[in-house]
């Protein structure tokens, strides 16, 4: 058994698609085809069942893919672990995010400490995050909601309120708070559904008996404040993204407790670079000094 061999069967369980599989490897469809067609010969039984060029895993390669992935995890570790001992400065740090409107500052700050350290950012959804959390591919997640996991380490750095963002010249926009029973009539802009505030300000609405109107969903927190400035609707937004250059007014939520948690996770069993520990006291740090401020 080689290890390009568990290389190629990873990407081809993980596409279940030859051609998609392929393409992402950067070989021939035939080599693939071929190598896989040896790993199966080699363990002895087939890894998937075969439906023209699609592929499904059978229980045989639902079974080998679990220890597939813990042996690759383990080589990359190793592998990380003997360029942080070597001393290497250069490197990239893996993350993803489902909150992101804290990342600039953190990233500012870390870069100040460690300016050879590259960075590879994700927005993802939650479900998103938590695949790649699971398979060992991030350093670090900056995530709201906070996940729980028994591969997972969790730590919630920050409680942020969720505020109501309305455009200058809204009916509202003189209050600093409001009644989730008063923006049943409301258009709202927002992110889709998956991502952590998303579906935490639906639950609450729902629990106040009624489900938000949306006219825009989409993938970038960012915009919204945008949409809102221009009067497309009026939006859920976490205070750590308030942007006061901006024609908007934020208000608090009277009557329900509309706080987003806001965790760091990390894989139990990855290996933690010199880097990346850095990155950790940075982010903690400084939600150690958000809450000061707001206390």
């Amino acid at each position: 058994m080689e290890l390009l061999q568990l290389q190629y069967f990873l990407a081809v369980a993980r596409l279940e698609h030859v051609t998609e599989a392929a393409r992402s490897l950067h070989v021939t469809q035939s080599s693939l085809s071929k190598t896989i067609q040896r790993l199966e010969e080699d363990l002895g039984v087939p890894l998937f069942d075969r439906i023209g060029r699609k592929l499904r895993l059978n229980t045989y390669g639902s079974s080998f893919l679990r220890r597939t992935e813990r042996a690759l995890f383990e080589l990359e570790q190793g592998k990380q672990e003997l360029s942080d001992l070597s001393g290497a400065e250069h490197g990239t740090l893996e993350l993803a995010v489902t909150a992101a409107s804290t990342l600039p500052s953190i990233l500012r700050e870390f870069r100040r400490k460690r300016p050879h350290i590259q960075f590879h950012v994700q927005m993802l959804t939650t479900q998103e995050m938590v695949t790649l959390l699971h398979r060992g591919e991030v350093d670090f997640c900056l995530s709201s909601p906070a996940v729980q996991g028994e591969d997972i380490e969790c730590q919630i750095v920050f409680n942020d309120p969720v505020m109501v963002a309305v455009p200058a010249g809204h009916r509202l926009a003189e209050r600093n708070s409001v009644s989730l029973s008063q923006l049943k009539e409301e258009a709202f802009v927002g992110v889709k559904r998956g991502y952590g505030t998303r579906d935490l300000v639906d639950k609450v609405c729902e629990s106040a008996g009624f489900v938000p109107r949306y006219v825009y969903e989409g993938d970038e927190p960012a915009r919204l404040s945008t949409l809102v400035e221009a009067e497309i609707g009026i939006a859920f937004i976490p205070s750590t993204a308030r942007n006061p250059r901006e024609q908007i007014n934020y208000l608090q939520v009277e009557d329900y407790a509309l706080v987003r948690e806001i965790a760091l996770l990390s894989h139990k069993n990855r290996y933690i670079s010199r880097a990346a520990l850095e990155f950790r006291e940075v982010v903690m740090e400084y939600f150690a000094a958000l809450s000061e401020s707001e206390a």
